[in-house]
């Protein structure tokens, strides 16, 4: 299962872990995904979308089908 945002698209990061004598091994930072189901009101239907915690907060400033036009993001597949 890919840990990637819905509508953000957001996804794993490739860095560095230091250690105390600097060396460098690769580390993933993944983000935090949630599973939502959300009420889209054009189409009168539940939604369920794996989304990071950002995009919850911006979807509490903006409605579910604003926030997926801005991100070109087409919700009748979901």
């Amino acid at each position: 299962m890919a840990r990637r945002c819905s509508l953000t698209g957001k996804r794993p990061n490739i860095a560095h872990k230091v250690s105390h004598s600097n060396i460098k091994t690769k580390k993933r930072q993944l983000p935090n995904i949630q599973k939502r189901s959300l009420w889209l009101e054009e189409e009168q239907r539940f939604v369920t979308l794996k989304l990071s915690t950002r995009a919850i907060r911006t979807l509490r400033k903006k409605s579910l089908a604003e926030f997926a036009k801005e991100n070109g993001v087409d919700l009748s597949k979901f």
